[in-house]
């Protein structure tokens, strides 16, 4: 098959390692968002793929008739309309797995650093504060002894577990339903998984079902030594609650690496000294990014070659191939 001549719609940012791929191999239409009336003329109703990190909603692909594939950069898809993309016929591919390792590296470090308050002993450090002050305080908090839940027990929730299943700590978790052949104990509501451990790690996806589902009550349940920590969608919490349990000692301190309203952080988390925040950089490395390019371009060659996509969402995975497609 010639895929030069198939139009392939980036719009918004996307990875340059992706574009380059996607421009040597396809026709590429860039626009600046995705919004079919920035499309030249024609281009509507003959674009048959998407390669986006940006919201890829209802409107957008019903705008294009011919399409056949969006391929997601990120493991996280709440931003396209998977379910509509679904009822239209249309293919929905995310990046997982090559980014499980790197992310759950970043909630392990993050929780050190929110217990242990390194990133303010190594500014202690810098200011000349130990040269002139001598040492910093002792961390009031340490992983010693605690129990970690994690909320989201999928390819990178189990990640995590094995990680500090290996520093010794016991595991339990919470998801819509138990995970097969998991050693770890399972606890049917979130509320019940946080009064159960001092420590929850979210690495749940976004969506209705799980909009600010970390709130006041699992918070207030966590108790008073709790840490949390969030890897996963800044949706999940009910950041204002958060903020009052960092506040008032509903909980000992959190870790923060996404947020509801990127980049935009809530100063009430800001000012708060035991909180450990990051500009969501779980899987901000050059090799972890790269790869993740190469997925989206490897499941649009596939599509277009196989007829079959290696990382289908699960809204889309028991569609037909293309094969059964054209020969309907």
């Amino acid at each position: 098959m010639d895929t030069q001549r198939i139009p392939i719609i980036v719009p918004g940012r996307l990875h340059p390692h992706a574009v380059e791929r996607i421009s040597a191999t396809f026709r590429m239409v860039p626009i600046a968002r995705a919004d079919a009336a920035l499309l030249p003329d024609g281009l509507a109703g003959e674009a048959r793929g998407v390669a986006a990190m940006t919201q890829i909603d209802a409107a957008f692909i019903d705008a294009l008739p011919g399409l056949e594939i969006i391929a997601n950069f990120g493991v996280g898809y709440d931003a396209v309309d998977a379910g509509h993309a679904a009822r239209r016929g249309v293919i929905v591919t995310n990046t997982p797995d090559v980014l499980t390792d790197e992310v759950a590296d970043t909630a392990v470090g993050l929780l050190i650093n929110t217990v242990r308050r390194l990133p303010q002993a190594e500014a202690w450090l810098r200011a000349g504060r130990w040269r002139g002050e001598g040492a910093f305080a002792l961390s009031p908090l340490t992983l010693r002894g605690r129990s970690v839940g994690i909320f989201g027990m999928g390819r990178i929730g189990l990640a995590v577990a094995r990680r500090l299943a290996a520093f010794g700590l016991p595991i339990a978790y919470h998801n819509r339903r138990p995970v097969a052949d998991t050693p770890y104990t399972y606890h049917d509501t979130l509320v019940g998984l946080a009064a159960a451990v001092d420590t929850l790690i979210s690495v749940a996806p976004g969506g209705a079902a799980t909009d600010r589902a970390v709130n006041a009550e699992v918070l207030a349940a966590l108790g008073t030594d709790g840490v949390f920590v969030n890897v996963g969608r800044g949706s999940t919490v009910d950041e204002a609650a958060l903020a009052a349990a960092l506040a008032d000692g509903t909980i000992a301190a959190a870790g923060l690496d996404v947020f509801a309203d990127e980049p935009n952080v809530p100063e009430a988390l800001l000012s708060r000294d035991n909180a450990c925040l990051l500009p969501h950089v779980g899987s901000a490395s050059v090799a972890t990014r790269r790869a993740m390019a190469d997925l989206v371009v490897d499941n649009l060659v596939a599509w277009f070659e196989t007829g079959r996509p290696l990382t289908p969402v699960s809204e889309t995975a028991a569609l037909p191939p293309r094969g059964a497609r054209e020969q309907a």
